[in-house]
Order: C-alpha cells, then structure tokens, then sequence
C-alpha cells in the first residue's frame, strides 16, 4: 500500500474519532458556532426601550386607518348581522344547505347545546343542576321565534347578557351555520297542526306519546316529591334559592334597574304592562312570573326572561316568601 494511502486513511480515522468524540459531551465553554445566520441581530424586543424615537418606544403604533390583510370586514351583513341602517337582517346571508345545516348542527352541539340543549328548549346538562347559572332562553318561545337572523348572530359573536361572546371561538361563517340549524331546530319542534298532513306522519299517535311521556314525568315527580317528603317552604330556603339561580343577574335588592326589574319593595305594588294593563304583585302574581315570564312584560322591559318552571312547587313559594320580605328602604 502506498503511503499517501495510508496518510488518507490515518487522516479520515483521526477525523472521525474527533468528530464522535464531541457527541454527548458537557463542557462549560460555548458551543463553536461558525454560521451565525439571524441568531444574533440587531433588533428591539417586545416592551423594550429605543433612544431613536421621540417617545422611547421601540414597538410603534399601526399607521392610522391600516387594516391587517384578510380582515377588511366592510359587509356588515356578514360580519355584524345588521344592514346599512344598522337594522338585524332577516335572512342568512349564506346558502342553505345540507352541508351548511350539518355544519351548524356539529358546531351547535359542541358550543350551544350544553346551555340551550339538544332541542334548544334551554334544558342544557348545566342548566338542570344546581350550577348557578341563569336559565339558558328556550328557542321555541315566540320572542326567540320572531327574532331576525342578524339578532341570532350578534348574540354569538358579541355575547347578550349572561352569555359571554363566542366570536374567539366560532367562525363567521359557522355562526351563521348556527343560525340556520337554530332555524331548523325551531321548525321541527313547531309545525302547525293544520301543515302535518304533508308529513307521513300518524298525528294521533304523536298526540298518545305526548301524552303518555307527560303522564310518566308527572308520575315520577310525585315519587320524587314523596321521597324528599314535605318540602320546606321559607324565606330563608328562597334567599339560598335566589343565589343558586342568579337572579341577582338581572333582579337587584336595592331598587336599581338591571335587565329586570328590582326586586325591593316589589310584593304588593302595582305594575303596568306593555299592553297598558296593570296589576298588583300579588303571590299569584310572582308565580306566573317566575314560571311563565312572557305572560306579562313590565313597561320599559324586554321578554328576556327564560321560564323557572323546573323548580318544585316548594322552591317557587320559597322564592316567593324572599321576595316578601324584601323592602325597598
């Protein structure tokens, strides 16, 4: 063998030998590092101080009226729900298909169900305990019914009362997939006695399991009832009642207006209604209220309460007593 063989073979094993003895090594000098790319550069970080700028400040406003590429939202229509004038449109402004339905039905059971429920009766898993949240709206009373398509929408991208914005969270365009599953869900649980004949449908038999599961129900809230024996009936039980559900969400003890009307000094006192007609806050009074809070709207406020009508008979005359002994002093 030649021996400028050798010298290349003793050259590569000495090489080598350099090379795996450096893996897995610790040393506490810093590692060579001939290319130095952008590691190193001279620029500000975030919060940082910069002399160059009459203010000091190294991040910089954006120029006045910039907008970020991809988020020129100028059609209000999609982007808020409302028209030109600022008025809620009546209609989704995106196709109505099965696709888009099934999109709003997967996007509704993951963000929406949990609250309004799976029908939208406003029964969701966490409005049925005793979480303290208030009562998720039903979507088959007429005020959720009658609401436009654009009012749908604002609720899920800017939050309407105890229900926070989701806008973070949903998609435009799965908002207003939302919106016609809503739509439909409304439909299917409201169609007019005088229109199911177009359906292959046996309408009397619809009519017997109604029935029989209202029987059922009401059969085992009796043995509930009778389980728990007499139920407590006092003041003390409605004021534990009335943190439990939040009603200080939208009813106040000292006389301010919140979404609802304040509940100092209410028991006796005379309410006038939308439709000009009056009455005294009586006992029967509080109770249609709380459990049927569409029947009579107090001037100056909006139906948007949703219905108690869960609570035993025990609870509601709890609340009640509260109620009574609250004065507006």
């Amino acid at each position: 063998m030649r021996y400028s063989t050798i010298k290349y073979f003793t050259y590569l094993i000495l090489l080598s030998a350099f090379m795996f003895s450096c893996r897995g090594q610790k040393s506490s000098q810093p590692p060579i590092h001939p290319q130095q790319n952008m590691d190193f550069q001279n620029r500000f970080n975030a919060q940082e101080e910069n002399s160059f700028f009459d203010n000091n400040m190294a991040m910089r406003m954006p120029v006045e009226g910039t907008v970020s590429r991809g988020n020129l939202k100028n059609n209000s229509v999609v982007y808020e729900g409302v028209d030109e004038n600022g008025d809620f449109v009546t209609e989704n402004p995106f196709d109505i298909t099965k696709d888009f339905l099934y999109r709003g039905k997967d996007r509704y059971d993951i963000y929406c169900s949990v609250c309004h429920g799976g029908t939208g009766n406003g029964r969701g898993i966490i409005m049925t305990g005793n979480y303290g949240y208030v009562p998720a709206p039903s979507y088959h009373r007429d005020a959720s019914r009658e609401m436009p398509e654009g009012e749908l929408y604002s609720a899920i991208a800017n939050g309407v009362r105890t229900m926070p914005s989701y806008a973070t969270q949903i998609e435009v365009e799965d908002r207003w997939a939302i919106v016609a599953y809503i739509r439909a869900l409304q439909k299917s649980q409201y169609v007019p006695e005088s229109e199911m004949d177009q359906f292959n449908v046996d309408l009397a038999q619809l009519q017997q399991e109604y029935q029989a599961e209202q029987e059922r129900l009401a059969a085992l809230e009796e043995e509930r009832a009778a389980g728990r024996g007499e139920e407590e009936i006092s003041a003390e039980r409605g004021q534990q009642l009335f943190t439990m559900n939040a009603c200080n969400a939208c009813h106040s003890l000292d006389g301010s207006d919140l979404v609802g009307p304040s509940f100092a000094g209410l028991f006796g006192k005379e309410r006038t209604f939308e439709d000009g007609t009056t009455a005294v806050a009586d006992e029967e009074y509080l109770y249609e209220s709380i459990t049927q809070p569409d029947a009579k709207i107090v001037e100056g406020y909006q139906n948007a309460m949703a219905s108690y009508d869960y609570l035993s008979d025990g609870e509601l005359q709890s609340l009640i007593e509260y109620i009574k002994t609250l004065s507006d002093e």
